[in-house]
């Protein structure tokens, strides 16, 4: 009798495991949905904040009224990636580990490097630098200009669009040559009067075993760096940047998902940044310039070394 008794009272407490497991999955769930309703409508509220000065600016290109419309649009962007970062931490109680952002400044403008392991990545970047430096803006692919709705938000908010000849192209067309360069510097000039953050994920693509494998990469935690992204943005801003920001993005024990991100179903999460001097060495023509191009490679490769180090320190720690 008494044996039938502990297997009965076993076989109870093993179902009321089961279903408090399942009550938990379930409650994050519901987490996930009300942050991604909250995030939803943070997005269209801000939106209708900044479609006045979006309109202003595009029937109004006059630099009077473009510096202090871009200080408003800068403004209601900023607000509404610390609404997200509220949203965040008000529910799922996320924190985040921050290190390196004691010297950075509203006032100066950055090219933002970082490693990319979840599409959670972007939310955490801003959480972590929103009001330290100037807001976001990346390099955008001349295709996307014919977007509806967002091309107007792009134009609005300056991002700069990026135009890349291939070299069979300009081998047909020798006329063209550093022509793409020229464009991306023109678009960039808007930023001589406010000063931008430029972001870019070095890897390309977030960072899984599979693509990893596929790469060979020869890092334990991240996948190559492609570094003629890095060349054409200091070629086409290298004058105007004041340094560069080295951010790595480490999760423990594993990589949260975005999904799992919404829920709170994260772990340890830690952000460190490095600044950087931009010095003449790095500024010069990487696509033509093959002696140029072996540096630049090297100075990346260096980058990319000492952050998988790092990786693996803050992953053990």
């Amino acid at each position: 009798m008494g044996f039938v008794s502990s297997c009965w009272l076993a076989k109870s407490c093993n179902l009321l495991k089961h279903r408090t497991a399942m009550l938990i999955v379930l409650l994050s769930h519901v987490r996930g949905v009300m942050v991604s309703l909250l995030l939803l409508f943070n997005l269209f509220f801000w939106l209708l904040f900044l479609t006045p000065f979006i309109l202003i600016k595009i029937l109004l290109p006059v630099r009077g009224i473009r510096k202090p419309t871009d200080a408003m649009l800068n403004l209601f962007c900023a607000a509404w990636a610390s609404c997200n970062t509220i949203y965040l931490q008000w529910i799922n109680k996320i924190k985040i580990d921050v290190q390196g952002v004691e010297n950075l400044s509203m006032k100066d403008w950055y090219l933002v490097l970082s490693n990319h392991q979840s599409w959670a990545d972007i939310i955490i970047l801003q959480s972590v630098l929103n009001n330290r430096i100037p807001y976001f803006r990346f390099f955008l692919k001349k295709e996307l200009v014919w977007i509806p709705v967002f091309n107007l938000v792009w134009y609005a908010l300056d991002y700069p669009y990026m135009k890349r000849y291939s070299k069979a192209f300009l081998e047909k067309h020798p006329h063209l040559k550093g022509k793409d360069i020229e464009t991306t510097r023109k678009s960039c000039a808007r930023f001589k009067d406010t000063p931008v953050s430029i972001m870019n994920f070095v890897e390309g693509t977030r960072f899984t075993m599979e693509k990893h494998n596929k790469q060979r990469s020869p890092y334990q935690h991240l996948l190559k760096p492609k570094a003629g992204g890095i060349a054409f943005v200091l070629a086409a801003m290298g004058d105007q940047l004041s340094s560069i920001l080295d951010v790595t993005i480490s999760y423990a024990p594993k990589v949260a998902g975005f999904w799992d991100y919404l829920c709170g179903r994260v772990g340890e999460i830690t952000v460190h940044v490095s600044q950087l001097s931009i010095s003449d060495e790095l500024k010069g023509d990487y696509f033509n310039d093959p002696v140029f191009k072996e540096k630049f490679q090297q100075f990346v490769n260096r980058l990319w070394s000492n952050k998988d180090k790092l990786l693996n320190d803050l992953r053990r720690g």
